[in-house]
């Protein structure tokens, strides 16, 4: 890890400085790389071997008034600027985040929390393309944690003027390209083993609704999409079971029901075995979208060695021979 030290936290986000000064801060950086193989049963395969990097930039600083300042910059494949945030934490308020239409805010950060030893069911190289919940994480974000809230409580609210539209980059302009989608909402909350009372038992679950044009071609009504799920682990498992439903809003399209169940089992502090498997009701189609995967995970250092193996059911709701696929993904990712 490459370290830079003592720059401040006005050179992290130059509008706080007009509150208060600040202390000495830290950049750091850090990156990784990750190789795989992909063999496709009765397709065709083209290129297995596939190469991803990334690099990501995290800084702190604490401001004159007790204000926490954090950066987030991630910078991915081929250069490809994926996201960044800055966070900034009020004694008795709780973190204020500012994201600039990243994934892993409001209610998307739930779309599959069932546990992994890798990726999700349809997400190691393979995919069902279900259609998952969203909210607001499309559009430029401000996402409200509060502080003060009972043991074991995590509670989240975000909200976007523009649910599906990019952020500009610039620091005084607005703008940025922009979809159907309006103003939104989400919230969330999630209850540890503090709140419940029963060790290793979580319950999570989160409402979302984002305002949309409504025109008689493409869209009849606003999107609603909720969500509700449970992880337990015990000694060496951990399962997990969630659902979702959205209400698309669309008029071709009204309604994705989801479901996801995972188990995963320690070997030892190093190996991880795990069976997952998320499915899609989409209204109007009986071709329900599907995919299982078995998969496995070691680590030794800063090396981790993955394989799983994935089958997908009526891939992209559609009842083709070629909807149904099966894949071997081999992946040796390296941190640094």
């Amino acid at each position: 890890m490459n370290k830079l030290t003592k720059i401040g936290a006005s050179a992290l986000c130059g509008t706080l400085a007009a509150f208060s000064s600040a202390q000495a801060g830290d950049l750091s950086a850090s990156g990784g790389a990750d190789m795989t193989w992909i063999s496709l049963s009765d397709q065709v395969t083209g290129a297995p071997l596939g190469i991803g990097s990334n690099v990501s930039f995290a800084g702190s600083g604490e401001l004159e008034n007790g204000w926490t300042v954090d950066l987030s910059i991630a910078n991915t494949n081929l250069s490809a600027y994926s996201n960044a945030s800055v966070t900034i934490g009020v004694p008795g308020i709780g973190d204020i985040l500012f994201n600039q239409g990243g994934s892993g805010t409001g209610i998307q950060r739930m779309d599959d929390m069932t546990p992994t030893v890798w990726e999700e069911a349809d997400g190691a190289g393979l995919s069902a393309t279900i259609n998952k919940i969203s909210g607001t994480s499309a559009g430029p974000t401000i996402e409200i944690t509060p502080s003060g809230l009972p043991d074991g409580l995590t509670g989240r609210f975000a909200w976007s003027p523009d649910s599906d539209g990019s952020s500009s980059i610039g620091d005084k302009t607005g703008g940025g390209s922009s979809g159907p989608a309006g103003s939104g909402w989400d919230i969330t909350l999630e209850a540890s083993s503090d709140l419940t009372g029963v060790d290793g038992l979580t319950l999570y679950g989160g409402i979302s609704q984002v305002d949309q044009y409504v025109n008689a071609s493409t869209h009849s009504g606003d999107r609603d999409e909720t969500v509700i799920g449970i992880k337990y682990a015990m000694g060496s498992f951990t399962a997990g079971y969630q659902i979702t439903d959205e209400d698309t809003g669309l008029t071709a399209t009204t309604n994705y029901e989801n479901t996801s169940y995972s188990v995963t089992f320690s070997v030892n502090d190093d190996l991880s075995i795990g069976y997952a498997h998320t499915e899609s009701d989409k209204s109007g189609t009986s071709n329900d979208a599907e995919a299982d995967s078995i998969q496995a995970s070691y680590t030794m250092g800063g090396a981790t060695f993955s394989i799983a193996e994935v089958n997908v059911t009526d891939g992209a709701y559609s009842n083709a021979a070629t909807a149904d696929m099966d894949a071997t993904i081999i992946s040796l990712g390296l941190a640094f």
